[in-house]
């Protein structure tokens, strides 16, 4: 009987929740830079690897640099990443306000975590459609009989419905979150 993985399932939870987490709501959130990379002594870091991002106000993040060299780079690197922020560059640490965000802009983010959503989903059917693959050619090989089969699909099944229970949990969580004024 095909045993069914689902720390691949559990992997793409993860991503879901990564990549949703670096969406802008009206709130702060240190994923929204802790990616963008700077050049600091002719090598590319990230932000979140030279710094520390705290969350002084609600629609504020602040990065303490550990190197005060970095301070420079690390202000452009913010600048440049073309998210709308300001960086204030406060001698020894960088202070960046979160401009309100548009009814206009809240709809676009909206759609832009659906499409995360979705293309996690389409994930999910690729998993399932490789387990299924594997179910039966493992019968047709004479390694299972056709209530395995029959089983193991409906094992996948149930998880397949499960996981994509909990991506439309996220998303719908986010997308309330995102309008959220």
């Amino acid at each position: 009987m095909p045993e069914l993985d689902r720390e691949e399932f559990e992997k793409i939870i993860a991503h879901l929740r990564t990549e949703l987490s670096k969406l802008r709501t009206g709130r702060a959130n240190p994923a929204l830079i802790e990616a963008i990379k700077f050049d600091y002594y002719g090598t590319p870091v990230a932000i979140s690897q030279a710094g520390s991002i705290s969350i002084p106000e609600p629609r504020q993040l602040m990065v303490v640099p550990w190197d005060k060299n970095a301070l420079a780079p690390m202000e452009k690197a913010i600048r440049e990443a073309n998210f709308g922020f300001n960086p204030v560059n406060e001698g020894d640490k960088i202070r960046i306000t979160l401009p309100e965000l548009t009814q206009e802009r809240r709809q676009d983010l909206a759609k832009i975590a659906g499409k995360i959503a979705e293309e996690a989903r389409v994930r999910v059917r690729n998993i399932r459609e490789e387990v299924v693959k594997d179910i039966k050619k493992r019968e047709e090989a004479g390694e299972i009989s056709e209530d395995d089969r029959f089983r193991g699909q409906e094992k996948l099944q149930a998880a397949v419905d499960e996981y994509n229970g909990k991506i439309k949990e996220i998303s719908e969580n986010k997308e309330k979150e995102i309008m959220t004024i």
